[in-house]
């Protein structure tokens, strides 16, 4: 193995990428992180809100989970902020998610991605940069809620990539240039 190649694999290794992903070519790891993005961004608003909207239905969450409320500081409406947001966590899933998938299964994995990373930030991070404490006070009625929505964004998240690279795949192996190859 060349020296070069070690180097990609230690650097790749580092970064969460497998060796795998380090054989294919720009274009299909570009795809799966672009792929990533929508599949957070539309696991936030599909999964999501479709859980916000049956929760609102039930009187257990106040409002509607979409909301073009401007959010500071530049105004964006408050469901693209958070899908923003969503997309950006669900390129960490695309990167992490055949390791996911080997140790606990497609959607297992994904559950495990929404459970782990994305609920912990929320809980250990963003609640306590907005003054709210960690975990919000961690309120008992709360506590299952904010478990449920990172949950379905998880699997979420997990059922749109895979749809997204199993649709991916058939368009390359459909184009005119692997037709001639």
């Amino acid at each position: 193995m060349s020296n070069q190649r070690n180097v990609a694999l230690v650097t790749g290794a580092a970064h969460g990428i497998g060796a795998a992903s380090l054989n294919a070519p720009a274009s299909t790891i570009s795809m799966r992180l672009f792929l990533g993005f929508l599949a957070g961004f539309f696991a936030h608003l599909v999964f999501q809100g479709a859980l916000g909207g049956i929760l609102y239905a039930a009187d257990l969450v106040p409002a509607l989970p979409w909301s073009l409320m401007p959010v500071a500081p530049l105004g964006v409406p408050k469901s693209l902020s958070l899908g923003f947001w969503a997309g950006l966590w669900g390129i960490a899933y695309a990167v992490l998610e055949p390791r996911l998938t080997a140790l606990f299964g497609r959607l297992p994995g994904g559950l495990v991605f929404g459970l782990a990373l994305p609920l912990a930030a929320h809980w250990f991070v963003s609640l306590p940069l907005k003054g709210l404490g960690v975990g919000g006070g961690f309120h008992l009625a709360a506590v299952p809620i904010e478990v449920a929505f990172h949950a379905i964004f998880g699997i979420g998240v997990a059922i749109l990539l895979r749809s997204g690279l199993v649709l991916a795949q058939r368009r390359v192996r459909a184009s005119p240039e692997a037709l001639q190859s």
